[in-house]
């Protein structure tokens, strides 16, 4: 391995280098991996002995057709082959998502898997990114999140869940009623590839009520909850009409031996799989109870096989992850390069207990027993947003809300009045402004509530578009956007309690750092005239104001919307649009759930 580890991350296009290129590095033993989402325990060792006495076969000989393969699959989900399409990992799908159905602007929630923003921005979409709050455990609010689609007139929205890097969940009947209030748009993408894992409902997938509506797609992964990243297959799920415009694009073999292997012995391994399932949700509970221990480390609640985590004060996450690399031969996804998050958060996959016992040793000494070496610096060196596809990197950083590019001065001036001011570089994408959670929400930290990297609510500027008269005085205090008509509140699973962090003991309180101010201190001393709280500074011949609103259904993006737009535009204190007129929810219903294993949702029988 190079003794600069950083240029295996800074070498690679992806998040990570493969587990191929570290150990081409090394003495050919792979490291400890926490950083790809993977079910530890399927295929069984049986499997993989099957697989290896048959290799010669597989590798030598073309696969079946595309078609053949997606019937032996459907056929153990118990899905119509007609509203199905496989593809060569999930990634493939997405492209082909984008390239036929999406017309010119998509919504996501961030932060999120990368290739929901990048994807869409390499073929010049206007990505509306919608920002998970910490304060709030990084739960999305649908109805908050279907304001801001009608908003910026997005024509596709997608879903998560759960989310990927944090794990949040949605209930299915909170889902399928926003896929009925979301019924105009063009798509709606409800992304599962990791709902297998989840255990807050029984049946927690909206596959059955995708195939009955005629703009809505679900994805499924197959190498995560089976354990074969590798061999790359995935499908998704519609009504005819959609699946067949998908497949017919895909190539007649764009599934190789491995995956038809695979597809056709899980028949006699049922058992085994929901096994393995069980297993990863109780090692979840365990790792998040280990981890949650740590002084400092704050464990978010997760229904994936993964947990997000955010590091001490003062701990940079790319030091962190080189570190355990090197010393530790431990591998985690730092999330510094994800859109709304920061080099403060991690990525940790659920794995068996003996290998948390080695990553929570691990941590225990690069956090904690080193710290007078400066073994984990302050925030103050480290990467930003890369998604290591150059023209995105551009987007991101050389366009506004609208996707019109800025002048190069205009790039390197000083932020807009009402902006917060760019945190210190190795904090990755600066993370929104948050009103405070109702009812308690998540947990955070006092330096995280009161450090000065948190500004007040009251300094958060509205975009152009949404700003108010100069006459006009902005509210007195981030109030919650009132839920729309169409989508009612969420029920409980959406605002998941902190079960980590409250079941054990607090965390030791950090040197110097301050409390969290009491909400009559952090009010001003009198109330700032409505004139001074407007950016007068943004004259309004600098921008052209029909490139500010909503891009109309048809009409051509412009560019992608950055992350420090959209925290402009959904800041505390933004006036509450009125809730569209039209379509009520309906009610979650589908077809009976198959008593056979494997069902769409990944749940089986008992076992």
């Amino acid at each position: 391995m190079p003794d600069n580890v950083t240029s295996l991350f800074r070498g690679t296009a992806a998040h990570s280098p493969s587990m191929a290129a570290l150990r081409r590095g090394s003495d050919g033993a792979g490291p400890v991996d926490f950083c790809i989402p993977c079910n530890p325990y399927f295929p069984t060792p049986e499997m993989f002995e099957d697989m290896a006495v048959r290799l010669r076969d597989i590798i030598t000989y073309y696969p079946s057709s595309a078609d053949t393969i997606t019937a032996e699959l459907c056929q153990l989900l118990q899905l119509p082959p007609q509203c199905v399409a496989m593809g060569n990992g999930s990634t493939e799908l997405i492209t082909w998502i984008d390239h036929l159905l999406v017309r010119e602007s998509l919504a996501v929630p961030v932060p999120t898997f990368g290739r929901w923003t990048d994807q869409p921005m390499e073929t010049g979409k206007r990505v509306d990114m919608f920002p998970l709050q910490e304060a709030n455990g990084f739960a999305l609010d649908l109805a908050h999140y279907g304001e801001f689609i009608r908003k910026r007139g997005t024509r596709v929205a997608v879903i998560c869940n759960p989310n990927n890097p944090d794990g949040g969940f949605l209930s299915r009947q909170s889902v399928v009623q926003f896929m009925d209030a979301m019924a105009d748009l063009d798509l709606v993408v409800i992304d599962e590839s990791f709902l297998e894992f989840a255990d807050a409902e029984a049946e927690p997938s909206v596959v059955q009520e995708a195939m009955l509506r005629p703009n809505v797609i679900v994805l499924r992964s197959l190498g995560k909850n089976f354990g074969l990243h590798g061999i790359r297959f995935g499908y998704l799920v519609a009504n005819p009409a959609l699946a067949g415009k998908v497949r017919s694009m895909l190539p007649k073999w764009n599934l190789n031996s491995f995956a038809e292997h695979v597809v056709f012995m899980l028949k006699e391994h049922g058992t085994e799989y929901a096994r393995s399932l069980l297993q990863v949700r109780r090692d979840r509970l365990e790792m998040a109870s280990q981890l949650a221990g740590l002084p400092g480390l704050t464990v978010y609640p997760s229904q994936g096989n993964f947990l997000f985590v955010r590091l001490p004060l003062g701990a940079e996450g790319t030091v962190v992850r080189d570190r355990l690399l090197t010393e530790h031969r431990v591998l985690v996804r730092e999330c510094g390069n994800k859109i709304g998050s920061s080099s403060r958060f991690v990525r940790l996959v659920v794995r068996p207990e003996p290998d948390v016992r080695r990553l929570v040793t691990g941590l225990e000494h690069v956090l904690y027993e080193t710290r007078k070496k400066t073994a984990v610096p302050e925030l103050s060196a480290g990467n930003g947003y890369s998604s290591g596809t150059p023209a995105v990197d551009r987007l991101i950083n050389e366009t506004n809300g609208a996707g019109m590019r800025l002048p190069a001065q205009a790039i390197a001036a000083a932020p807009s009045p009402g902006l917060p001011t760019a945190p210190a570089a190795g904090t990755g994408m600066p993370l929104p402004a948050a009103a405070a959670p109702a009812g308690g929400g998540m947990p955070v930290p006092a330096a995280a509530q009161a450090g000065p990297m948190a500004p007040a609510p009251a300094a958060a500027a509205v975009p152009q578009q949404q700003q108010l008269p100069p006459a006009q005085p902005l509210p007195p205090a981030p109030q919650q956007i009132p839920a729309a008509a169409r989508i009612p509140a969420q029920p409980q699973p959406l605002a998941p309690q902190p079960v980590v962090p409250q079941q054990f003991p607090a965390q030791p309180q950090m040197p110097q750092v301050p409390q969290p101010m009491a909400p009559a201190a952090m009010a001003p001393a009198a109330p700032m005239a409505p004139a001074a709280m407007a950016p007068a500074p943004m004259a309004p011949a600098a921008m052209a104001p029909a490139a500010m609103g909503p891009t109309p259904p048809g009409v051509p993006a412009r560019g992608g919307l950055t992350a420090a737009q959209v925290r402009g535009m959904t800041a505390p204190g933004t006036p509450a649009p009125a809730p569209p007129a039209g379509l009520t929810p309906a009610p979650a219903t589908g077809w009976p759930s198959a008593q056979s294993w494997p069902n769409a949702a990944g749940m089986g029988q008992p076992v």
